[in-house]
């Protein structure tokens, strides 16, 4: 079944796999967002603006939305330092829901909101997450989604919000970016000894879910957490991106504590979260409507870091 979709954040770094993805699976998609220059283009693909969320208060997206079927909704700010000008509230709550009252007058079939594991946690948890976790965020952006999610359950228009943990690929940033300089770094790692496991998403398995939403009647008006299917150590991590570029793991079993202590010392007190502790989710619940991951971590990770090495991205 084709459809016509609205991709909103075209150009980021989830809209630039998606949108190629649908275009070639037999969708019309219409890709939008700020730089449509920087949008993938190709046949079935319209690329089109969409406002600045990070400034309108009143978004009219009546035009973007004439024909459509599915909405994606992917634009939004970051859970990474920002300028305190930067309104998160505005643009992830704020936003979302002006979207979703506009999906109800055009009587869209569904509404994917991109959310995050930010919206149930911080960046680590003592226990497996589900959907049934109660929510707990941590940060002002995982508040943001977690509002958004909130109100949109409310409105009555279709929808589907999905909770990604971290999502990995070549072209990813922040936190994704700096395991890939790590990793390629010449230098021995201190992480041997990091046994903890953390939950990562690969973007296609992303894409996956995304696309399977739009079909499975199993996922309408419900909320997912979003994970490859096995959890991976911290030094996992780094072994299986260093072997891909054809090096010898070179990791060093430094005790957690000390490397607790030093990234602390560092004023780095968030980055231990993420790398000394664990966060772990299921995504039973959507591989329940017949969801299935394609990419294992360790598989995915490996063909991250060779991509990474025979293009990396610009600093």
């Amino acid at each position: 079944m084709s459809f016509n979709i609205l991709v909103t954040g075209a150009s980021g770094f989830v809209g630039a796999v998606l949108v190629p993805f649908l275009a070639a699976t037999g969708h019309h998609v219409r890709a939008a967002s700020r730089n449509p220059s920087g949008a993938v283009a190709g046949e079935r693909i319209e690329s089109v603006v969409h406002p600045d969320l990070t400034v309108m208060r009143e978004i009219d997206w009546d035009v973007l939305l004439a024909g459509i079927d599915i909405v994606v909704h992917l634009a939004g700010i970051a859970h990474y330092p920002l300028p305190e000008s930067v309104d998160y509230d505005l643009v992830n709550r704020g936003a979302a829901v002006i979207l979703a009252k506009a999906c109800l007058r055009h009587s869209v079939k569904r509404l994917i909101f991109l959310s995050s594991i930010a919206a149930q946690t911080g960046s680590a948890a003592d226990n497996v997450l589900t959907e049934a976790s109660e929510p707990r965020p941590m940060t002002a952006y995982g508040r943001s989604k977690l509002a958004a999610e909130l109100e949109i359950a409310q409105l009555g228009a279709p929808f589907t919000i999905l909770r990604p943990v971290i999502v990995y690929g070549p072209t990813a940033s922040a936190n994704i970016r700096l395991l890939m300089r790590v990793a390629a770094s010449p230098w021995p790692l201190p992480f041997g000894a990091l046994g903890n496991r953390r939950s990562l998403l690969a973007v296609e398995n992303l894409a996956l879910a995304i696309a399977h939403c739009f079909v499975s009647p199993g996922t309408l008006n419900q909320t997912f957490v979003v994970a490859d299917r096995e959890p991976i150590t911290i030094a996992d991590m780094f072994t299986v991106m260093r072997e891909a570029m054809g090096r010898s793991p070179r990791l060093i079993s430094v005790s957690p504590s000390v490397i607790k202590v030093l990234i602390t010392a560092a004023g780095r007190g968030e980055l231990w979260e993420r790398i000394g502790r664990e966060l772990v989710v299921s995504s039973a619940k959507l591989e329940n409507t017949g969801w299935r991951p394609q990419i294992e971590a360790k598989a995915g990770l490996g063909a991250m870091m060779k991509a990474f090495v025979r293009r990396p991205p610009e600093l």
